[in-house]
């Protein structure tokens, strides 16, 4: 179909609006009230044309093409029109651009510069409207509405939620809800549809949701920029809603591989940045990993990348997740991959250093067989060898993935007394079944999940009475509260905010003195400053003490590599180490971090191998093909009620009698409807951002 714009000739298709054919032919005609994702309704008339023929301007956003249409888009007219529509606009608007939160990015602020109309003119009689701010992730402000309406046709076009609507009040019309209620009550969603397509800084997000360190996308979609591994964590949460659990577990799978291990001992970050938290608790994104990966019919396999050999051979010290990890994506892209392991069986800390009743060996069996059938070779009972050994034999390149198996202690008075264990001997001789002999009772030093880990096992090999004593409050403890809980209902008893002076005894332990702590931080050298409270010392009577206090490596002083503090392993940015062909991961590099962490760092060591050994150092894959998500949620009753579900958890007198699993994972339907608590922040970027007139 032919047309002509300003005397340019152009095309256009059939059902085409003469807006759109401009656009498309570089023709730029300024408009509002139209977004790219919504059908027109001509409300702002910014948009009007003259056409030949018509006695007045016409909204071209919805004027149809048709066969010889003359258009002017410059004409007097025209330009009358828009002018008047534009004065109309401001006349109410409040004149205070520079403290404007869009500011810079405001489409109405974009438009009155390019048609040339003054902000001094302005009327000023700005609507009394007052801001709402009650909403826990939306902020209106109401006086900077102009009543375009795109966010009650975004609300009810591309969600089905339908809570805004026009507004009628002794100010005037605004866009909004009904006075006196708030989104949640509405029936809000809080899918931010109405943040993308507002025009003006009239609807926002609350203040502090997009932060300026990052990007916009990981500020939106918090969860997935939370997770040191970036896994596509709504993707994967869509899928379970919709009970494609083989798909929600296919895309865990792109970044990780060990999904099930993660899902039972995840420390769950992604949970902490969960915009849920502002309306009551966050999606349980950790159990739904667990149930993705235990309902998984294992259909990705056959998208697994394979890549023929490149006849390079990579060495791995450590079978811990970091080592496993790089070796997994060594091995698809074609490097003949070998572990060296001292201990009996690969698994690293999840082996010997998380108890059975929280990871069970079947599942690391589980996952560390998919390892195996990528093609790596692991070496079990290994001796220490060394980088230089391995290259010396062959090897291409090494990475070392030791982790931090030695456990510490602090340097008190009787540290050294018969009873005085340190965390990482006692958990890994409870997994190996040959357990250090606890008394009736039992003190752990330390305020994180391993001191939780050591208190609970304790338990679970006879003790009658344990005690958690650390320098963090309640507030500061690195523990899980989820961790705290169940210890707490297994019969723990917490001493948060104690600091530990000395172990009593002569020959073997008999208690710790404890004392209470009135401030703990560290200075601007990192130096911890403790202050005690006078007069609050007591002894904890004890037959063990376990200090939970901290691990490091052992054995890298005999490894020809620069250390850190004589134990950990010095690496770059891109994790060279200090010897040619030798890289660093996890936590032999970063000190005891967590397990989504070295696996993180594992990937990052496979693509830097991968590209010394010539290869590109892509190690992506997609194991499911990604589909567009569908943007209409429609209106759910309740919605923002729904809460967490949790699974079923043994009693507590009954699992701390052994070490069989404490946490049931979710049925399937449990997953389905925990899946259904997310926002789908992610939709938010599938709006186009409408572009700026000097953008055309």
């Amino acid at each position: 179909m032919k047309l002509i714009i300003n005397g340019n000739h152009i095309e256009a298709q059939e059902g085409d609006s003469v807006l759109e054919a401009a656009l498309a032919s570089g023709i730029y005609i300024p408009h509002l009230c139209k977004h790219p994702d919504l059908e027109a309704v001509g409300g702002c008339r910014l948009c009007s044309v003259e056409i030949e023929g018509a006695q007045e301007a016409v909204p071209s956003c919805m004027t149809m093409v048709s066969e010889g249409m003359v258009v002017r888009t410059d004409s007097e007219k025209a330009n009358a029109t828009r002018k008047a529509a534009m004065e109309l606009i401001l006349a109410s608007h409040p004149a205070d651009c520079t403290g404007c939160p869009k500011y810079g990015k405001c489409e109405l602020q974009s438009l009155y510069q390019y048609m040339g109309v003054s902000p001094e003119k302005w009327r000023k009689k700005s609507r009394t409207f007052a801001n709402d701010d009650s909403n826990p992730l939306i902020s209106h402000l109401f006086t900077r509405c102009i009543r375009c309406g795109r966010c009650i046709r975004a609300c009810r076009e591309l969600r089905g939620v339908k809570v805004l609507d026009f507004q009628k009040t002794k100010d005037g019309v605004r866009a909004g809800i009904e006075e006196g209620k708030t989104l949640k009550e509405a029936g809000c969603q809080f899918c931010g549809a109405c943040i993308e397509v507002c025009p003006t800084g009239s609807i926002m997000d609350a203040v502090g949701i997009i932060r300026e360190n990052v990007s916009y996308s990981d500020s939106v979609v918090p969860c997935r920029s939370a997770c040191p591994a970036n896994i596509d964590i709504p993707r994967y949460v869509r899928y379970i809603r919709k009970g494609d659990f083989s798909k929600a577990a296919a895309v865990a799978r792109e970044k990780v591989p060990f999904p099930e291990i993660l899902g039972n001992i995840c420390n769950h970050a992604c949970e902490d940045a969960c915009k849920r938290n502002e309306l009551n608790k966050p999606v349980s994104v950790c159990r739904l990993k667990r149930a993705a990966a235990a309902n998984d019919d294992l259909s990705w396999k056959a998208k697994s990348l394979r890549s023929e050999s490149t006849g390079k051979k990579a060495a791995v010290i450590g079978a811990g997740p970091a080592g496993l990890t790089a070796a997994y994506y060594l091995a698809k892209k074609g490097h003949s991959v070998t572990v060296y392991e001292e201990n009996e069986k690969a698994g690293g800390q999840c082996r010997y250093g998380i108890p059975a009743y929280r990871l069970p060996d079947e599942v690391i069996d589980r996952e560390i067989a998919h390892i195996l059938d990528s093609g790596v070779e692991i070496m079990t009972l290994s001796k220490r060898i060394s980088p230089e050994e391995l290259l010396g034999q062959g090897c291409d390149a090494v990475i070392v993935a030791a982790g931090t198996h030695r456990g510490t202690k602090l340097p008190i008075p009787g540290n050294d007394l018969n009873g005085v264990y340190v965390n990482a001997d006692f958990l890994k001789r409870a997994r190996q079944n040959d357990p250090l002999p606890v008394g009736e009772r039992v003190v752990v030093l330390g305020g994180g999940n391993v001191a939780y880990d050591c208190a609970r096992t304790a338990l679970r090999l006879g003790a009658k009475e344990v005690h958690i004593a650390c320098l963090e409050n309640l507030n500061q403890m690195t523990a899980t509260e989820d961790e705290i809980r169940e210890g707490g209902e297994e019969g723990i008893i917490l001493h948060s905010a104690h600091s530990f002076l000395r172990i009593t005894g002569e020959e073997k332990a008999e208690g710790v003195e404890l004392q209470k702590v009135d401030k703990f931080y560290f200075d601007e050298n990192r130096k911890a400053v403790i202050e005690l409270v006078e007069g609050t010392n007591e002894i904890i009577p004890a037959d063990n003490v376990i200090f939970a206090v901290g691990q490091k490596p052992g054995g890298t002083e005999n490894m020809g590599l620069e250390l850190v503090n004589n134990a950990y392993v010095k690496a770059d940015e891109n994790l060279k180490t200090s010897m040619e062909g030798v890289y660093a991961a996890g936590d032999v590099v970063t000190g005891t971090k967590t397990v989504i962490a070295a696996i993180a760092s594992g990937r990052k060591a496979a693509a830097e191998v991968d590209q010394y050994l010539e290869g590109d150092g892509d190690i992506s894959e997609e194991l499911v093909e990604k589909e567009a998500a569908e943007p209409f949620i429609g209106r759910t009753q309740c919605f923002v009620d729904f809460q967490r579900i949790m699974p079923h958890m043994a009693d507590a007198d009954k699992r701390r009698q052994d070490f069989s699993i404490v946490e049931e994972q979710f049925s399937v339907q449990q997953a389905i409807s925990e899946a259904e608590r997310c926002l789908q922040c992610d939709l938010r970027l599938q709006i186009t951002r409408p572009k700026l007139w000097n953008e055309y």
